[in-house]
């Protein structure tokens, strides 16, 4: 996007939060496009290409291409032994557990898994997953297949995303904290994994969440965790992320868009007609801001698109602000003693890789995977190598034999390849 496309959208956005005070009195049809231009904001890096693209097919088509995408993949459609725990002020927490199969001989887990792990039994280890922002467990569906029946493995919605209920405190009032996260991840290890060694993954503010979790309660850590793996993550400095724009372009997203979400999760029933009205354009950004290759699989680019559409706006406008106090460095140490993964697409426009890096700096001995051909979903989008790289992680921890690799299992795409 252009440096005088970025002023007109910085223009707009101011205009529509004025105007979004005033958005109720002024009738529906024009809140809803007040709303439409707010979002228009938050897609500011992608939003004229993609609605010009979008524009040269019917919306009719468009939405069965849609319902078609829905019914192709079989994406998030796993499911576990399900569970509840709460949180300490009363959110519940939902997970799933997948347990450790001891009983499968390995002629029945086929060879694919036997290349992957061996023919000896696991130890005893559970693995925990943490999704990232406007996500769900879900999107760790192919790692998910992968491991099942393996490794004991938790996946867990974060307070208001998923099927987990929204915040009791932010029914309050109360803004969210990644520290909240990091006690919400507490309450669900309590629940889930209450015994035995873990090993600890997290996305983007999942990661972030692991990260809040050692910061608060360090010797969990020090006794329980044996293997970490930070996969599109930052420690801090979030405020300063350019998101792929021009000077321009972000400094007027920075100056805009809290006011704009805070405005915009004041009148979320308003604003999710809105939302939907855009849905094509909204689309689009999903796409760019979430991968990076050509030929990433439409369903899987759309099972995505569900996931991100399914986080209620005033959910998304709670939680943005947590980002820029995110600062968790020094909680870094704790991990300095045990097998650490740290993997970033090079292309990631929402957590840089460079702020990968930068964890990776900070614990000399963590093995760093850079993918070049990736961006934000770098799981969904090169689920391969996530999971072969989790699977070596694994082996360090001794959760599973020495020698275990994954090779092409779940790619999305003909060009991925470790960095």
């Amino acid at each position: 996007m252009s440096e005088s496309s970025a002023e007109v959208v910085a223009n707009a956005a101011t205009a529509a939060v004025a105007a979004s005070a005033a958005g109720a009195a002024g009738g529906w049809r024009r809140a809803t496009g007040i709303a439409g231009v707010a979002i228009g904001v938050v897609a500011a890096g992608a939003a004229a290409g993609v609605a010009l693209e979008r524009m040269t097919v019917g919306r009719g088509m468009r939405q069965k291409a849609r319902l078609a995408l829905d019914s192709a993949g079989p994406y998030g459609s796993l499911r576990g032994m399900p569970g509840k725990a709460f949180a300490d002020d009363g959110t519940e927490l939902y997970y799933e557990v997948d347990e450790l199969d001891p009983e499968a001989a390995p002629a029945a887990i086929g060879p694919r898994r036997r290349r992957l792990f061996g023919r000896k039994a696991p130890a005893p280890v559970t693995v925990v997953f943490s999704h990232g922002y406007c996500l769900s467990q879900d999107s760790w569906h192919f790692q998910r297949a992968a491991l099942r029946g393996v490794v004991r493995t938790v996946h867990w919605d974060q307070r208001s995303h998923g099927r987990s209920g929204r915040g009791v405190a932010q029914g309050r009032d109360e803004p969210v904290t990644i520290e909240q996260l990091g006690r919400d991840l507490k309450a669900v290890i309590d629940a889930a994994a209450p015994e035995g060694p873990l090993v600890l993954v997290g996305h983007s503010m999942g990661g972030m969440t692991v990260m809040a979790l050692a910061d608060q309660y360090p010797e969990l850590v020090r006794e329980r965790v044996v293997g970490v793996a930070f996969v599109g993550t930052s420690s801090g400095r979030l405020g300063e992320v350019n998101y792929g724009l021009p000077v321009a372009g972000v400094n007027a997203v920075r100056r805009v868009l809290p006011g704009v979400l805070k405005a915009m999760g004041q009148r979320a029933e308003l604003v999710e007609k809105g939302r939907r009205a855009t849905a094509d354009l909204f689309a689009g950004v999903i796409k760019r801001y979430s991968f990076a290759s050509r030929d990433v699989d439409p369903a899987v680019a759309r099972f995505a698109e569900r996931m991100i559409e399914s986080t209620p706006i005033d959910v998304v406008a709670e939680y943005y602000p947590a980002f820029n106090d995110h600062d968790k460095t020094e909680a870094l140490g704790c991990f300095a003693d045990m097998p650490v993964l740290v993997l970033a697409g090079v292309q990631d426009l929402v957590t840089p890789s460079e702020h990968s890096e930068a964890i990776a700096d900070l614990l000399p001995d963590a093995e760093l995977v850079l993918v070049p051909d990736a961006g934000h979903l770098v799981m969904l989008e090169h689920p391969e190598v996530v999971t072969d790289r989790l699977a070596d992680l694994l082996t360090r921890t001794g959760a599973v034999p020495a020698g275990a690799t994954v090779k092409g299992y779940g790619s999305t795409s003909s060009t991925a390849q470790p960095g």
